[in-house]
């Protein structure tokens, strides 16, 4: 995108971490934000925060694991500004545990907000974006979209990767068919809350509370992202420079994404004799 000045951004997951720095750092280019998230009352609070800056912002309660919610979003998103041009589909949870006890209604949330809430994103904002000129869709993802390497994380790691295919398949159709849409992807190391996505579980959903290897692993990503992660705002100025160089891969540590991908070429060409490396 040649210019953000004026443009129009909707943020999912937008109260804090990431999305909060994508928000802020949108206003900062001159661009008209609506941010998206769960939790009402810190939303409303980022939305004050953009707006005392002087940028034009609305904040919309919204839970992605819904369509209609979503499509409300638009929406709002249409009512408020006349347009979207740049859309970021940035929510997500995590829960886990070993796989034996991880019960459906556990991999029911995470996959309905990290998947199906990218998914109704791009349904549902496509047709908007595909009236502007220029337009483009940001799709979160992690390190688990390259590796499925942590324990006690598989529904996480099964919304990542899913997201990933989902977002290089859409990019090449979109090319293939020379819109004027373009896609990224994004894979953030960032200090954000997600360690602690659960305060947002839905009724129903079990705390993973107490299960000891998911909780060291929860442990170690906490110190792990303190030690290494980049500030929110960092991530956003990365995107930034992603939409005006129409670049598909916004990693933060893409080193370790390629040796995550070269550590499963070498496993798919060693076949069984590779699983103790792997491990």
């Amino acid at each position: 995108m040649k210019s953000l000045r004026g443009k129009v951004a909707v943020v999912t997951g937008a109260a804090s971490g990431v999305g909060l720095g994508l928000a802020e750092r949108f206003a900062e280019e001159g661009m008209k934000v609506v941010l998206a998230d769960i939790e009402e009352a810190p939303l409303q609070a980022a939305a004050e925060r953009i707006r005392a800056r002087g940028a034009e912002a609305v904040a919309v309660r919204t839970d992605v694991r819904f369509e209609e919610d979503v499509r409300r979003l638009a929406d709002a998103a249409v009512a408020a500004f006349g347009g979207v041009h740049v859309l970021c589909n940035n929510a997500g949870v995590e829960t886990g545990g070993e796989f034996s006890d991880v019960p459906a209604e556990s991999w029911k949330w995470v996959l309905d907000v990290n998947l199906w809430g990218v998914i109704h994103g791009c349904r549902v904002f496509l047709p908007l974006l595909r009236q502007q000129e220029e337009a483009h869709i940001v799709n979160t993802g992690s390190g688990s979209s390259f590796s499925a390497a942590l324990p006690a994380f598989a529904p996480y790691a099964t919304s990542k990767f899913a997201v990933l295919g989902l977002t290089e398949s859409l990019d090449m159709e979109l090319r293939a068919n020379g819109e004027p849409v373009r896609v990224s992807f994004l894979s953030p190391i960032a200090k954000t809350r997600m360690p602690d996505a659960e305060r947002n579980r839905p009724e129903g959903v079990p705390s993973s509370a107490g299960n000891a290897v998911h909780d060291q692993v929860l442990d170690t990503i906490r110190k792990v992202t303190a030690q290494i992660g980049l500030e929110p705002a960092e991530v956003a100025e990365m995107v930034v420079r992603a939409l005006h160089d129409e670049r598909f891969f916004v990693v933060v540590r893409p080193e370790d994404s390629v040796a995550a991908l070269e550590q499963r070429i070498a496993w798919l060409k060693g076949g069984p004799a590779t699983e103790q490396a792997r491990a």
